[in-house]
């Protein structure tokens, strides 16, 4: 009988992941999270080949493969911040590590699981560094799934640590009963931390769009010019009504008012007490309650016609923002002008 590992069946999952991504997102800002899923995957299918049926050779090859990940994460993720050319430092940043890796395979293996160790904790608190900035801090990404792209930051931070402490649980394990316990532990560690990786991937890659965005000018300090600022981008949105692009996002919307992204989300944190996303969110809404008081109009056409791309992402914002859901909204809608009807007879 056909043995079949574990880490295959993730890698399936992953490959899947993969061809959902390409086919919702086949832009090219979506290449490095296609890269990263695509890493996992492959990483997925040499654990179940070296733990699997037990290929000793693999043992040389599995470290390098980790050894890209945590950077090509960063680079995925930053993405959603910024795509400027990334230095020479930051190009190098993967194939560096993983020759240092190799290196260390060859040279001085007791090393090799250390150095591991410190590569994806110095990158889970980079990755961490961006997350902490909020959502507004993703200014590439689609204001409707802003939210969705920073919850999968701190879940791809949260497994480079978790990878990094089940690193630390196998060299216990060696020091303790030489290893007993080592091929559980590596191949279990590695299916969760690789399929979240790629379920990040997933949730961040489709809230990024193409773009061809220059370097963002300089921040400049908050003054008290945010309520001017906040009055021209409310003229934006109502006269223009840019929350109808359901790929808005907040550079974008700052190239139109001709104004530094963080002084944007800056005005509007400070004079709305929201983000940048919920602010926009606010007027598909009130956009979405006048198109259903028409007749005919249904809402999934008023959602897609307001800028929502996504019906999970409307119905939780419609909820907040009114209290109920559209349906509900609008048969109490019609009760209101059934009641105003009879009271004018």
């Amino acid at each position: 009988m056909l043995f079949v590992p574990l880490p295959f069946v993730n890698a399936l999952l992953l490959a899947l992941v993969f061809v959902f991504l390409k086919q919702s997102n086949g832009t090219t800002a979506t290449r490095a999270f296609l890269t990263l899923i695509a890493l996992c995957c492959l990483q997925s299918v040499i654990l179940g080949l070296r733990w699997g049926y037990e290929i000793e050779a693999l043992r040389f090859v599995l470290p390098v493969l980790a050894a890209l990940l945590p950077p090509l994460a960063y680079e995925s993720f930053r993405g959603l911040v910024d795509q400027s050319r990334p230095g020479m430092f930051r190009l190098a940043a993967a194939p560096l590590a993983a020759l240092i890796i190799l290196a260390l395979v060859l040279f001085a293996p007791i090393l090799v699981d250390g150095a591991l160790i410190i590569l994806f904790l110095a990158y889970a608190l980079a990755l961490a560094g961006i997350a902490w900035r909020g959502p507004d801090g993703l200014g590439l990404a689609r204001l409707d799934s802003a939210t969705s792209a920073h919850r999968a930051l701190w879940l791809a931070a949260f497994c480079l640590s978790l990878s990094a402490g089940f690193d630390l649980v196998i060299l216990f394990d060696f020091e303790r009963s030489g290893g007993s316990h080592a091929a559980l532990l590596v191949s279990n560690a590695n299916i969760i931390s690789l399929l979240l990786i790629g379920l990040a991937a997933l949730t961040a890659g489709r809230a990024q769009t193409e773009t061809n965005s220059e370097p963002e000018p300089a921040p400049q300090s908050a003054t008290s010019e945010d309520a001017e600022i906040l009055a021209r981008i409310d003229a934006l949105m109502t006269t223009q009504r840019l929350y109808r692009d359901d790929t808005l996002n907040l550079t974008r919307l700052a190239r139109r008012a001709g104004l530094p992204a963080r002084q944007v989300s800056q005005a509007i944190n400070r004079v709305r007490g929201m983000n940048v996303s919920r602010y926009v969110n606010d007027f598909r809404i009130k956009d979405v309650c006048t198109l259903l008081r028409q007749n005919g109009v249904t809402v999934t056409e008023a959602m897609y016609r307001a800028g929502f791309s996504t019906k999970s992402n409307f119905n939780r914002e419609f909820l907040r923002a009114i209290g109920m859901t559209p349906d509900q909204w609008r048969k109490a809608e019609s009760r209101d002008l059934e009641q105003k009807d009879r009271k004018a007879r």
